[in-house]
């Protein structure tokens, strides 16, 4: 008896349904390198206007609508075209606004949306617009700090040495890492590696035994070691020490041994960082990282940055050229010492 074309039709649609299922459901597999490993080398941007923690106001929840995204992403685009706008040559510092945005007030508006490239999109990874990099705790905020930990950071940003607080222009040591041509600003070397204000590029070069990360922001490298184990305790590294094994698709690396210069959000020197690198499509590296620190916070906590492919090359950030800012913060702060102890002389009569 033969089939019925009706039937033929029906096996047919039916396969050609369980076909497209299938191909939708298949996982991605990232291309090898001549050693078998999953290949994560090209240029990578980490850009993004979701913040580091979640606001409030969204609670527990991760996924932002469209109609947020939407408004978020023209906020932004706002900014940068008000940047944009033409300064009247005539105006002075006092002229500039009291808010130009991105935590920027009074006379740093003279750095504004025009000069920064912090990214103009949401996190989007897996069809979810994230609000926040922070993925746990549920709240997308950091865990709270010890007592004690709270304690010193006040202590170092307020304190007699502290950033902001007196002596903090003293003598260059005292000034952050970025504002020494050390070390990245933020923590965009990391780790973790985090977005910033600007020069959120990434090249990544594989070896069979060590994974090399050149970053934009101030070009440092990070090595990734493939064979051996971590270096002694006491051996404190600028970026820590990186040791990375394959998890299937997944680069797992565990860091610690940093430099107690480095203290990304007061972190102590026994913190260890745990990052994982997934390439989830051709054009994307899904990059986790969970910070474990007991001595300064009540938990470990996770976050989670959508790496997007970017068009190279990756420019040399000439730090040291042309960095007036530094030399300018030491030498503005004897003149306010002379001054001051001018004035002082003046209202003793010179005694």
């Amino acid at each position: 008896m033969k089939p019925s074309t009706l039937s033929i039709l029906a096996g047919a649609g039916a396969l050609a349904l369980s076909l497209a299922c299938g191909a939708a459901a298949a996982p991605y597999h990232a291309p090898r390198t001549p050693d078998g490993q999953p290949d994560l080398q090209g240029n990578w941007t980490n850009a993004t206007i979701t913040p580091f923690e979640r606001e409030t106001k969204y609670g527990d929840r991760l996924a932002l609508t469209d109609q947020e995204v939407k408004a978020l992403e023209g906020a932004n685009a706002q900014l940068v075209a008000d940047g944009n706008k033409p300064t009247d040559p005539k105006a002075k510092v006092t002229d500039l606004p009291t808010d130009c945005g991105r935590g920027f007030t009074g006379v740093n508006c003279g750095y504004n949306a025009a000069w920064v490239d912090p990214g103009t999109r949401i996190i989007d990874m897996g069809g979810i617009k994230r609000d926040s990099i922070i993925v746990s705790p549920a709240n997308g905020r950091l865990p709270p700090m010890k007592p004690e930990a709270q304690a010193a950071m006040r202590a170092r940003f307020g304190g007699a040495r502290g950033r902001g607080g007196a002596g903090a222009a003293d003598n260059p040591e005292g000034r952050s890492l970025g504002e020494r041509c050390i070390m990245s600003f933020g923590s965009s070397a990391g780790p973790p590696m985090l977005p910033l204000l600007y020069n959120n590029n990434y090249q990544i070069v594989q070896t069979k035994d060590e994974i090399a990360i050149e970053v934009e922001m101030v070009h440092d490298v990070r090595h990734i070691h493939l064979t051996g184990g971590h270096v002694p305790a006491n051996m404190k590294l600028w970026m820590g020490d990186s040791v990375g094994h394959w998890d299937g698709d997944t680069l797992v690396v565990e860091t610690t041994n940093m430099r107690p210069e480095q203290n990304f959000r007061g972190a102590s020197v026994g913190s260890k960082i745990v990052e994982r690198f997934t390439r989830v499509s051709p054009s994307q590296i899904k990059y986790s990282f969970t910070v474990d620190d007991p001595q300064i916070y009540t938990a470990p906590y996770t976050g989670e940055v959508a790496l997007n492919s970017t068009k190279g090359p990756i420019y040399e950030y000439a730090c040291h050229e042309g960095n007036y800012a530094l030399p300018g913060i030491l030498a503005g702060a004897r003149t306010e010492e002379k001054e001051a102890k001018a004035a002082k002389g003046a209202a003793t009569g010179g005694k």
